[in-house]
């Protein structure tokens, strides 16, 4: 029986996409892990600034979207795990808008209220002379 023993040129052929293949897996881990890494600091930032109060479906939706992609990394689906991280570095930082939004209307309207007892205080007290 005839053993088949491929050319040195084949086998140099083989390990070329061997090694090609493993770097090019290698590189999507790198992007990946960065993108989750990313969507974390961005629904951290978004806790601290008060977004699970002020706007809780967002945060929620970050959140969820952070633990699909941590479990993408983890299955080595390092395709689906940017996409995850990437919706949800968006949500939360449509949780942080709006609640910066939120804290900013608060801060308007008691700044017109101040204003309103104010002008009322000069209307009530005439001016002495």
């Amino acid at each position: 029986m005839r053993t088949f023993k491929p050319s040195p040129a084949a086998q140099l052929l083989c390990c070329v996409a061997m090694v090609l293949g493993l770097s090019a897996c290698a590189s999507q881990k790198t992007p990946a892990t960065a993108d989750v890494a990313v969507s974390r600091a961005a629904v951290d930032s978004a806790t601290s600034s008060d977004a699970a109060e002020l706007a809780p479906a967002e945060m929620q939706a970050a959140r969820e979207k952070l633990m699909n992609a941590n479990q993408a990394l983890a299955a080595k689906d390092y395709k689906a795990a940017q996409m995850w991280a990437s919706a949800a570095e968006a949500d939360a930082k449509l949780a942080q808008s709006k609640a910066n939004s939120a804290k900013a209307t608060t801060a308007a309207n008691q700044l017109q209220d101040s204003i309103r007892v104010l002008r009322e205080e000069l209307d009530r007290k005439p001016i002495q002379q």
